[in-house]
Order: C-alpha cells, then structure tokens, then sequence
C-alpha cells in the first residue's frame, strides 16, 4: 500500500451500485478508498429502479443468468457470477439488514420493498468500511503521469495508483448518468462499441397500436422480427400498450438491437404477440371449431379461452380479416378461422424505433469486453486502471440481472485487488 496518507490506494469514479460495492469490498480488505460522485447523492439509479422497489438481482442460477447476457456476455460474466452468485448477493444484503423476496419472473426486491433500503445498505457499508465519500465532485479528466493515475476534480487533481471508473452509462441521464466516462475511455485509446439505449420502451408507427394505450397482457410471448421477417429474439414476458408503442418487459427486454440499429438510420422491425404461448396452433384451431358446433352460436370472445379486452379482441379481428369485431364462431369460413388462429399467435405490429435514453433503464455498447480481464476487471495494457458498470459492453434483460452484473464485477475486481496488494 501507499505510505503516503494524503494518496488512496484507489479512486472509485461514480457512486452507483458497482462502485458503491466495489468501495466497500477493497476498503474492508484493506484499500484506502476515496469515492468521487458527482451529484448530490450516492446510488440515485438505484433509488429510480424498479419503480422504486429496486429487483436487486435474479432468481436465476449463475450460469442461467449469465448466459442471457448474450454468447459475448456469458463468456465474460461466467467467472464473477460464479465469484458471486445470486444467492450470496442475497445473503450480504440479509447481512446488512436488507432481507429479500422472490417475486414472479425470477425477480428479487427488499422485503421492505424499498429501494432507498438498498441505497442506503450499500453506503453504510462504504462509511463503515472507512472508504472517503465526496459528493458534488464530478470528474473533469483522467490521465497517466509515470505510475500514478491523476483523476481531475474542481478541487484540483487527486492522485492514485489505481483508478476505477463506474461512472455509469447514458440511460436515465436525469438520475447523472450523461456517459462522460465514455470519453475517457476513448481519449485513453481504448476501443468502444457505439451506446445506444437498451431496455426501453419501443414506438410504433401503426395508430391501431396506439388506440390500444393502456391495454396489458400479462402471459404472452413476445416476438422481434428484422424487416426480412427473421425472428432475432424471444421474451415470455407481459406487454403494455402505450400512447407511443409498447413497453413492459416482453418490449424492453427485445429493445437493444432495435436502439442499435436507430444508430444508423430508421428502424424497421416488427413484433410478434403470441396471446396463447402455452398452447399450439393447432390446439387453438380445435378450440374455435368446437365452439363453432356447440349450441348457442358463441361469439369469438366467448370461444377463447383467453379473455381478451375487447380493444385488443378488435384488433385480433381487424388482422385476421373477420366480418366484425366480434363475429360468432359458427359463422366464420375455414380461411377466417386460420386467420384467426394465426392473430392469436402472431398479433403483429410494426416498431420503428425507441423512446430513448430518457427512458432507458441501462446502455448498450461502451468498452470492448476484449480490452478487460474478466477476472479482475483491469483494462489490459493500462496498469491500474479498472472498469466496472454500465461503461462495459453488458446488457441483460428485466428481472434484476444488471444489478447482479454490476456487484459481480465490482467484487471480482475487489478482491483482486485485495491480492495486490497483499490485504
């Protein structure tokens, strides 16, 4: 360690949930860490996430979870997930305090079901630690001078052999997350994938879509189809309607290649809305031609098993071509009867783009995963520099699976340190 009781042994850039972890493991194995946040506050994403409840990581085994980061993301994610599964996630948040709850679709929340208990977890542990916290100190540049790394502040340079960056990506920009940490890296020489924003809510350009606003559907599939009609991705996950699209975790979830592609110029996508995921087409068919023999000449609303709104039935009906928007089944010839078992397995729906990094809940792109060591999060050929967070090139789906990401990571670069240094 450093003799010198001026100089930290790390600098932590960013007070979110990567490096407010990563500050807590290095200072209990014996770092001196300073944390710099430029906001008011620490972990403010963290108070913003999951409506405020904050799904603090998954359900999920380690490699299940990793695995949905995509192939580039498992591999990289594999060893801290294994580091730090799930389950101990689980367990040090019990140990400060902070007991947690299964919910539906492999999510985690507080039992309390308060983000701010999360937040305030992981601070407390940063102060008890003996980390240094300064608020209100944004980072204006970082550069190496022979050994040491020089982090710029309005309160003039701070010095440190080792620097970490968590300074966050660009979703939410309104919680501090303008994606400054990019430049950085960039200025460094370091090679980044173009961001875009990922798990957000997708815009249509079809006005049925927005009559539907409002409208949820809680056990569908949820299909992303390029404009050549190839299916890219698969999410069973409720849907909403909403005045510009859709949104829910089936639409965020499949969001990322669609923001990626807006890079380049328009969008053209479509989604697929299975009603009925659990049941094949087939079935589907027997269903309506059984209703249509039965007595009492049921309607289509009334030969689903499904209770689908009316606006949405219409919308069925409009797809499917039926003579109404609630015909009865008896009355419905074999075409429209395979029309409309195909609109019940396949609503489909045009998507033209995004609603942004304002309503982003994390990046995609940032630092090439090839440039860091997945086993300590250094940056290859930058000694003493680390990168943990939204700055790298990781995105998984809904269900706390980028929170899990980010205290992985930042405790895998923790106790690597912790060996460097012989703590």
């Amino acid at each position: 360690m450093s003799t010198d009781a001026r100089e930290p042994d790390l600098v932590v850039v960013g007070a979110g949930a990567a490096g407010l972890w990563l500050a807590g493991s290095a200072a209990e194995a014996g770092l001196r860490v300073l944390v710099l946040e430029k906001t008011p506050r620490t972990g403010t994403k963290v108070l913003a996430s999951g409506g405020t409840r904050c799904n603090l990581t998954t359900t999920l085994g380690p490699l299940e979870a990793a695995a949905l980061f995509g192939r580039a993301g498992e591999r990289f994610l594999r060893p801290a997930f294994q580091e730090l599964p799930p389950l101990e996630v689980r367990r040090r948040f019990a140990e400060w305090g902070v007991p947690s709850d299964e919910a539906p679709l492999e999510k985690v929340f507080p039992r309390s079901g308060r983000a701010r208990d999360v937040r305030d977890a992981l601070e407390a542990r940063v102060r008890a630690a003996g980390a240094a916290l300064r608020l209100n100190t944004p980072v204006l540049g970082l550069q190496r001078e022979g050994s040491a790394w020089v982090v710029s502040t309005p309160d003039g340079p701070v010095r440190a052999p080792r620097v970490a960056l968590a300074a966050g990506g660009r979703s939410y920009p309104r919680t501090g997350t303008t994606g400054e940490g990019y430049r950085w890296l960039e200025d460094l020489g370091l090679r980044l994938r173009a961001t875009s924003p990922a798990l957000v809510p997708l815009t249509s350009p079809d006005p049925w879509v927005h009559d539907l606003s409002g409208i949820a559907w809680q056990e569908g599939a949820v299909r992303l189809l390029d404009a050549s009609g190839r299916m890219l991705l698969r999410r069973e996950r409720p849907l909403l309607f909403t005045h510009a699209g859709v949104s829910g975790p089936g639409a965020m979830d499949l969001s990322g290649p669609v923001g990626e592609a807006a890079l380049n110029g328009a969008a053209s996508f479509s989604l697929q809305l299975d009603l009925a995921p659990a049941r094949s087409r087939e079935e589907t068919r027997q269903l309506l031609v059984e209703a249509g023999r039965a007595t009492g000449a049921p309607r289509v609303s009334r030969a689903l098993p499904e209770r689908v709104p009316r606006r949405l039935l219409a919308a069925l009906a409009r797809q499917a071509g039926l003579p109404g928007p609630d015909p009865r089944v008896a009355h419905l010839s074999r075409e429209h009867r395979h029309a409309l078992v195909e609109a019940v397995h396949g609503l489909s729906l045009g998507i033209d783009g995004t609603r942004g990094f304002e309503l982003a809940e994390v990046t995609r792109g940032g630092l090439d995963l090839k440039q860091v060591d997945p086993r300590s999060m250094r940056v290859n050929r930058l000694p003493g520099l680390l990168v943990v967070g939204e700055l790298l090139d990781l995105d998984g789906p809904i269900g706390g699976l980028n929170f899990q990401a980010a205290f992985a990571c930042a405790e895998v670069a923790a106790r690597a340190l912790a060996r460097e240094v012989g703590a």
